[in-house]
């Protein structure tokens, strides 16, 4: 038991125990099926109020009780990452103030399924070939056959090139900008498009959770859809909008949520 209490302050857990004393709700249930049919390697079943994992770690489902959005950000609990719907597919909206559909990352899940550090990640790099530019992402959870897919299909449509290319990155260890939170990109899950035609919040001076960020795109609907059926979530539909930025979480997008639209 003191080894648990131990490995759940580290991963910044204990912050957030309390929440799970109620059960699931159906909403939460669904949510968590949701993750666990996205991660098949790695995760099983839930048992009370914890997530299994298939070789027996058990990770408890909670909810932060942080006091402002950016203190949710840093310090979120795993429901925390599934509690706002991804709109998979949906006509393109200016999103509401801090509403930032998989933009919370229970850090935890992803050190366990990818690597907790740089060497670890790197081991399972591979190379794709983007429009003749190479990248370098994971095979983990098959992202690399995600990637290729997506980079299959985007040719159909010759006017997505100025937006594809040339890629500003995927792999690269490093936390998102001022704050304590690994980016994606650390994981070898995420790729930027071409800085050239993209937005970014930060970009014109707005703080983190201030309203009235004005909201920029250019990227077209059906070029991010082409993303999202196969497993891609958008920073364009994050109210902090980072449109060059795409991440593989399947738990909130793919074919099937596409289809339910």
């Amino acid at each position: 038991m003191a080894q648990l209490l131990h490995a759940l302050t580290a991963a910044g857990v204990l912050a957030t125990w309390a929440s799970a004393s109620a059960a699931l709700s159906p909403q939460e249930t669904a949510q968590v099926d949701a993750l666990i049919r996205a991660y098949p390697a790695f995760l099983s079943h839930v048992d009370g109020q914890a997530l299994v994992w298939r070789d027996g770690t058990r990770m408890p489902l909670t909810r932060s009780n942080a006091a402002t959005y950016t203190e949710r950000l840093n310090n979120p609990g795993l429901l925390d990452q599934l509690a706002v719907p991804y709109p998979a597919c949906a006509p393109l909206r200016t999103p509401a103030w801090n509403v930032d559909p998989g933009r919370t990352r229970f850090e935890p899940l992803f050190r366990r399924m990818y690597g907790g550090t740089a060497a670890q990640v790197q081991r399972n790099l591979t190379a794709v070939n983007w429009f003749g530019q190479s990248v370098q992402v994971t095979r983990v959870n098959g992202v690399d056959r995600s990637l290729q897919a997506v980079a299959a299909e985007l040719p159909r449509s010759p006017e997505f090139r100025p937006f594809v290319t040339p890629s500003a990155g995927t792999f690269l260890w490093r936390t998102v900008a001022c704050t304590p939170r690994l980016s994606v990109h650390s994981f070898g899950a995420a790729i930027d498009l071409n800085v050239a035609r993209s937005s970014y919040w930060a970009w014109n001076g707005y703080r983190e959770g201030q309203r009235g960020i004005t909201y920029r795109n250019t990227f077209p609907l059906k070029l991010v859809q082409v993303f999202e059926r196969h497993g891609w979530i958008w920073g364009g539909r994050w109210y902090h909008h980072d449109t060059m930025h795409f991440e593989y979480r399947p738990e909130l997008t793919g074919a099937d949520a596409c289809q339910n639209r």
